[in-house]
């Protein structure tokens, strides 16, 4: 199983809004198949295992990091291909919550016979899948906030200039972070501050699925000629019902209205709309009012913080707009998963919680 979800891991830009899934085929200690879904459309992990393994599948243990699919859609039922392969035991990682799936894949696979074992590293497959999960589960896309901050917390000056608080190696990784996700997500403040591109940049050779840009602009103040316009990639541009626009600026972007709360846009609303539409993780680069509405709101899923060893002072820009706090027992606890130094810089990924 630590095989196959290696190998799920090699689809991490390329499968969505498919899950990223392996397949191991052995008989005993010896790998007879493997494989992992590439790409949405393409065949299933299942199916390139068993294609390798060919005549050696039939009584041998498959390990599958997600619950075969027991429906038509773009691919046939991998768990009809494993009946028919003759395979004579069946280890499922995690359960699929896809409601075409959901437990029919296991069944069908248990009425021709087959032994089927669930659970085995479970968490992990779920964490390779978090995107996943949480768009079926919760009904919402898994939320990760970018931000870069000087030691200090800040992460502009006053004037507003934040190029460039973090390193090379720093900025590299970001781009990997993006090109996971399904969306990158911005403002209109960010994009009139900065004018970003909000795409991903790797080397050629790197294989990725483009994600697309999201962009809130609730009075529709984003200027002619922002690069988030030019339609190099969907782009959706959501705004306040009554907002309207005399020219043609908007022409290459797709417009959509979406229910304001208090303080703006229904930010909630809006990630059920993207999850609507296939989004599995969502990375957000915005300023500190966008980040930190989503953060009070507990919609921020992770924060990916780049810290860096400067000084802005105390005029700079702060991390997150946050209500104020009167007591510390109300403050907001973050756990640190995971850290790496990056050149000079040191990446923290915490989680609310």
């Amino acid at each position: 199983m630590t095989q196959a979800l290696q190998l799920a891991g090699r689809g991490l830009y390329t499968t969505q809004p498919n899950p990223r899934v392996g397949c191991v085929i052995a008989q005993g200690e010896a790998v007879a198949g493997s494989g992992f879904h590439q790409r949405a459309g393409e065949p299933h992990a299942e199916v390139f295992a068993l294609r390798e393994a060919g005549e050696r599948a039939r009584g041998a243990t498959a390990y599958v990091t997600l619950e075969p699919c027991a429906h038509h859609g773009r691919t046939p039922p991998c768990a009809d291909a494993l009946v028919a392969a003759g395979v004579a035991r069946v280890v499922i990682a995690s359960d699929d919550p896809f409601p075409q799936v959901n437990g029919r894949g296991i069944d069908k696979l248990r009425a021709a016979g087959i032994q089927v074992d669930t659970g085995l590293m479970s968490e992990a497959a779920r964490e390779l899948n978090m995107g996943f999960f949480s768009r079926l589960e919760r009904h919402r896309p898994f939320v990760r906030v970018k931000l870069a901050m000087s030691l200090d917390g800040r992460t502009a000056l006053a004037n507003g200039e934040s190029k460039w608080i973090t390193g090379e190696a720093a900025r590299a990784d970001v781009q990997r972070w993006r090109a996971r996700s399904s969306a990158i997500l911005s403002g209109s403040g960010t994009v009139r501050a900065d004018n970003p591109r909000l795409t991903v940049r790797l080397p050629d050779e790197e294989a990725f699925t483009p994600p697309w840009r999201v962009l809130l602009d609730r009075q529709l103040r984003t200027p002619a000629g922002s690069h988030v316009l030019d339609g190099s990639v969907p782009t959706l541009l959501l705004h306040e019902p009554s907002a309207s626009c005399a020219d043609d600026r908007f022409g290459r972007v797709e417009r959509i209205a979406i229910a304001t709360g208090q303080e703006g846009l229904d930010l909630a609303a809006v990630l059920a709309l993207l999850a609507g539409r296939g989004c599995n993780e969502l990375h957000v680069e915005a300023g500190p009012t966008l980040c930190g509405a989503l953060f009070a709101a507990g919609l921020v899923d992770e924060l990916l913080l780049y810290v860096a060893p400067l000084l802005l002072g105390d005029s700079a820009r702060p991390l997150l707009h946050l209500p104020n706090l009167t007591d510390m027992a109300t403050r907001w606890q973050l756990q640190l998963i995971d850290q790496r130094v990056l050149g000079p810089d040191i990446r923290l990924r915490l989680r609310p919680g």
